[in-house]
């Protein structure tokens, strides 16, 4: 895995930790489809598409049939999938007694049905392929919710639900399935947010984009199951 003419498939590709996961594993020489509902930016466009890679927007991930579809035209396009990163995901911050009831829905489903819909959607063409490795985007914070975190912790820890449970489904069939749960990450939008805190106390994408290279290599054959805090200095 993560080698030249690996196939890897990253959802949620366009925003600023997914561009980071793309860049790593391109770096491997793998072959990326990126997915995402949002349209890809000018540069990112210029970046990957036309060069192999497969650049898909507009990417409903919580639509099981469209899912499905794009998923097997990348395995038919590609020659397979080998490694599915979830990144695709959202955040919003409301206390639960002035909140709104459909942010839970909203945030189950970026976070929680879009991971599940493209994993279900990939594994006959890992299956064919004889063997993968999945990734998911959990969060730290779904160890313990602080006040106007509710709905998005709840979400995140179902992921790290899923990711345990796909792990004891999958041990004997060569694919292996891990959850990645960072700290506050280093993006624009989230300095832009939060001006006053120490940026350097946070995770870079490139920090995090790194372990999920590691954990789609032949050295993380053997680690499945697992949900790996990466939180910088947080």
């Amino acid at each position: 895995m993560s080698t030249p003419g690996t196939v890897v498939v990253i959802t949620g590709a366009f925003g600023a930790l997914g561009s980071a996961v793309a860049r790593a594993f391109g770096q491997t020489g793998a072959r990326l489809a990126l997915i995402d509902l949002a349209q890809p930016s000018t540069d990112l466009q210029q970046e990957f598409g036309g060069t192999g890679h497969m650049v898909l927007g507009g990417a409903d991930l919580a639509d099981v049939d469209a899912t499905r579809k794009a998923m097997a035209a990348i395995a038919m396009r590609c020659g397979g999938i080998d490694v599915l990163v979830n990144v695709a995901g959202g955040f919003r911050w409301e206390k639960v007694e002035d909140g709104d009831i459909d942010t839970w829905d909203s945030l189950y489903t970026m976070n929680l049905r879009s991971a599940v819909v493209a994993t279900k959607s990939a594994l006959p063409a890992m299956l064919e392929r004889g063997g993968g490795r999945i990734i998911n985007i959990g969060a730290g914070a779904a160890g313990r919710a602080g006040p106007g975190m509710g709905a998005y912790a709840a979400s995140k820890a179902g992921v790290q639900r899923f990711t345990e449970a796909l792990a004891e489904e999958l041990k004997d069939r060569n694919i292996t399935v891990n959850a990645i749960l960072p700290g506050i990450i280093d993006t624009p939008r989230n300095r832009l947010d939060m001006p006053k805190a120490d940026f350097t106390r946070w995770v870079s994408t490139d920090a995090i984009a790194r372990v999920i290279v590691f954990l789609a290599s032949a050295d993380a054959a053997p680690i499945t199951g697992a949900a790996i805090p990466v939180s910088g200095r947080g």
